[in-house]
């Protein structure tokens, strides 16, 4: 099983608990750090973008490794508690930092956005 850790310059930053889920996941391929949603029908997941309205448009986890399931619905892991640098996540069209920190403040998520200088 792949680990993450803390690295400087990474994705994960701050002493926030690191904490993964493991997942469904759905198209792709997606980068590690793109911000996902969760499609409400089907419980899977898959890159969050505002317009979708299928429930995916609303921002819950990060995926924590690269992952393509493209070619059919994967098992992966996300984070679902973590300090995270807004400047290595991947959002979708029609999300930024401050969208999907927002999301995550209302879900009472313990996933942190963080801008850092």
């Amino acid at each position: 099983m792949n680990t993450a850790t803390y690295a400087p310059n990474d994705l994960l930053v701050s002493d926030i608990p690191v904490i993964t889920r493991t997942i469904t996941l759905t198209g792709g391929p997606f980068e590690r750090g793109t911000v996902l949603g969760r499609i409400t029908a089907n419980d899977k997941y898959t890159i969050s973008a505002a317009a979708a309205g299928d429930g995916s448009e609303v921002p819950a986890l990060v995926l924590a490794y690269d992952a393509d399931g493209s070619g059919g619905d994967i098992e992966v892991a996300a984070y679902a508690s973590a300090g995270l640098d807004a400047s290595k996540l991947v959002f979708g069209a029609g999300h930024d930092a401050d969208t999907v920190e927002a999301a995550f403040r209302a879900a009472d998520s313990s996933l942190v956005v963080r801008k850092l200088a």
